[in-house]
């Protein structure tokens, strides 16, 4: 299994932030490159705690489709969402937020872990821990920008 962890600070009050990083529209915002959509469960609006959406997207060449849940929440400090049904083994994102001075600093605790065994590890190590470093750094960037503007 797979596991990044990134902090991203932000000049924003730790609510913003926290309401920021479940809001779908702006994840899809952030995902544009990939032609990400929501389309089931909840497609737009702040996702809260027991709620789900499936979201399509294009990768790598190939459409996936994924449905995630928010499976724990603590407003503002903490939530996690977990993969029920999609293309890894198993995926598990926690989002963890915490006023640090005049800031929030937000982590993101990313671990996922591909199918097919060990052919399936060695994809994780070469090619996509760092293809989903990447499409995370992405949506902090965006998460960023609209909080501080």
């Amino acid at each position: 299994m797979s596991k990044i962890i990134l902090k991203t600070l932000i000049n924003a009050p730790i609510e913003h932030c926290f309401d920021l990083s479940r809001n779908i529209d702006l994840h899809l915002q952030s995902m544009k490159a990939s032609g990400e959509n929501a389309i089931a469960g909840k497609k737009s609006g702040l996702i809260n705690l027991h709620e789900s959406v499936t979201w399509r997207a294009r990768h790598f060449g190939i459409t996936f489709e994924m449905t995630n849940k928010i499976s724990s929440m603590e407003y503002p400090t903490s939530f996690v969402d977990e993969m029920i049904k999609g293309p890894f083994k198993k995926l598990h994102h926690r989002h963890q937020f915490k006023i640090m001075d005049s800031q929030t600093e937000m982590t993101d605790i990313f671990e996922f872990q591909a199918p097919f065994g060990l052919l399936g590890r060695l994809v994780e190590k070469i090619f996509l821990e760092n293809y989903m470093l990447k499409l995370i750094e992405k949506r902090n960037k965006v998460i960023k920008f609209q909080a501080e503007w």
